[in-house]
């Protein structure tokens, strides 16, 4: 018995350790670097502005949640029903599409970077820097104080930042996608791998702790 232990753990500990290695580094990187940074929040600027709702006249139904914003020089709605958004001007018409220079604008404005260029996307792409986000979206690439290069993505309607990208998060997705083991994705933490090597490792140590203790199994 004693044997089939000390087995099961060397044979255990070899197949998961590349990937034990993995998650003790990714995590100390996550101890050591706040999300706040990573998502790049601290180049927003903090706006004030008042709205009243009674200057809206809406006529709205099934609306899950309703929300105000300032895009530009206007006051917006976001009606959301579900997955689905609408957004409406003041007298409940729904807002044309900002340009590619209104969404510079909005970027200029609302953080500290400086735009440099724009690009609409329309077609969601698995793993990408605005995966989950609603389209179409506008990314306007742009420059902090430091000249690094940080990619903003706006909603293309209402013109709120949805996402702020640097190298920092590029690297913290990297080490996510490596700790829940979703190399294509980075989202899954329901996939079958981790359930496995998770079972893998808790086998390994508790074989580890028996052995460590010289707990009394019979050979």
């Amino acid at each position: 018995m004693k044997l089939i232990v000390r087995n099961t753990h060397k044979y255990l500990s070899f197949l998961i350790s590349l990937q034990l290695l993995i998650w003790t580094v990714s995590g100390i990187y996550f101890a050591f670097n706040k999300i706040e940074l990573v998502r790049g929040e601290k180049y927003f600027v903090q706006e004030s502005y008042t709205m009243d709702l009674s200057e809206f006249d809406l006529k709205l139904s099934n609306v899950k949640m309703l929300r105000m914003l300032k895009r530009l020089d206007e006051t917006i709605v976001v009606a959301s029903r579900g997955l689905d958004n609408s957004y409406l001007d003041r007298n409940g018409q729904l807002v044309e599409k900002l340009t590619g220079n209104e969404a510079s604008l909005i970027v200029a404005r609302k953080t500290s970077l400086v735009p440099k260029n724009v690009t609409e996307i329309t077609t969601p792409k698995k793993g990408s820097e605005y995966r989950g986000k609603p389209l179409p979206l506008y990314k306007v690439l742009s420059k902090d104080s430091e000249e690094n290069e940080i990619s903003v993505y706006l909603n293309a309607y209402s013109g709120d930042i949805v996402a702020i990208r640097s190298s920092s998060w590029r690297l913290w997705d990297l080490m996510w996608g490596l700790h829940i083991m979703d190399w294509q994705e980075r989202d899954n933490i329901n996939n079958v791998l981790l359930k496995l090597f998770s079972i893998l490792a808790l086998i390994s140590s508790v074989t580890g702790l028996l052995l460590f203790f010289k707990m009394d199994i019979k050979k």
